[in-house]
């Protein structure tokens, strides 16, 4: 007898777990959750995290985030009001706002992201066909530079600049989150904001702007380099002249302290000449024969020269090997 209670014990408290366990649930903070009974959902989403109650078996909780999520659309290829066509990347934050609106419309984030790929890239396309290149990349209330900043600028991209924007970039993608913001409600969606990530010309207009981008490049710098070498043959012009004037005032200054100098010679020979002529002739004799003998000249002298009678002494003697002349 004590056997089959024991079993019938252990039956029931195995069964009495299993309810627990399928009455009880939890949900974490960022959370929310949708009851769902025969494929139905019933009641009010449940928002709070904590211990919660449900019924056992014919009852079980669907959970959805209660955070910002992020929705990132794929880069289309749009033509602006202008004809000018240009890939557009937008992205956008979005929550969900009532969770059982949202499992009976789109079940899942993915069903989710996939109604805001139609909504948002509709709208987006929309507002850009309808603006110009110049509202989609500048703000209302952007200051034109001036000065030598804009003068850089090509002229038709100047004159482009100088327009006045009625809306900018801002008060576009406003439009697009009020006019997403008209739909996406019946679908237990929130869209928090919309913002365009990027722009960029289509391949062939971008290489279009980048030969016109190098093209304007280049002839601002032949300018620079044209300003350049205009200075640069001032500058030389400059120098040469200077230099010419300090040659002149060198090659005057030199005349005249050689011109002095000759004098001084002049009156120094002089002087010396009036002192003793004998010595004069015989110290200019020297000096000649120095400059013009070097080391591998030989020198003929005959009897009756100057050089050789001045190298005979005082007795009319040739100085021979070991001798000097007196």
């Amino acid at each position: 007898m004590k056997t089959p209670m024991k079993v019938g014990f252990g039956i029931l408290a195995v069964v009495i777990l299993l309810v627990l366990a399928g009455t009880f649930y939890t949900l974490q903070e960022g959370q929310q959750a949708v009851i769902v009974q025969f494929g139905r959902p019933v009641g009010v989403p449940v928002t709070e995290a904590g211990l919660h109650v449900k019924l056992p078996f014919v009852q079980e909780v669907r959970r959805f985030e209660k955070r910002l999520l992020i929705w990132d659309g794929d880069p289309n290829q749009i033509p602006t009001k202008g004809r000018e066509f240009i890939w557009v990347d937008t992205t956008a934050r979005w929550r969900i706002a009532d969770a059982k609106k949202f499992l009976e419309n789109v079940a899942t984030e993915a069903g989710a992201r996939s109604r805001l790929d139609d909504i948002i890239d509709s709208v987006v396309r929309d507002q850009v066909s309808a603006s110009e290149l110049v509202e989609l990349v500048r703000s209302a209330s952007w200051v034109v530079p001036e000065g030598e900043i804009l003068e850089e600028v090509p002229a038709e991209v100047r004159e482009e600049l100088k327009k006045q924007v009625s809306r900018g970039r801002e008060e576009l993608t406003r439009t697009i989150l009020t006019e997403a913001r008209k739909v996406i409600p019946q679908y237990g969606i929130e869209l928090v904001d919309v913002r365009i990530k990027r722009l960029n010309y289509v391949e062939s207009v971008r290489e279009k702007v980048y030969a016109r981008m190098i093209s304007e490049r280049k002839r601002i710098a032949a300018r620079f380099r044209s300003e350049g070498e205009g200075r640069s043959a001032e500058i030389l012009g400059t120098m040469e002249k200077e230099l010419r004037q300090i040659r002149s005032v060198a090659y005057r200054r030199t005349q005249e302290i050689r011109g002095k100098a000759d004098a001084e010679a002049t009156r120094v020979y002089g002087d010396a000449y009036n002192r003793s002529p004998e010595f004069y002739a015989f110290s200019r004799t020297l000096e000649a024969y120095k400059e013009g003998q070097n080391k591998n000249s030989i020198l003929i002298l005959t009897t009756d020269s100057d050089y050789y009678r001045y190298l005979k002494d005082s007795t009319g003697r040739i100085p021979g090997p070991g001798r000097t002349a007196r």
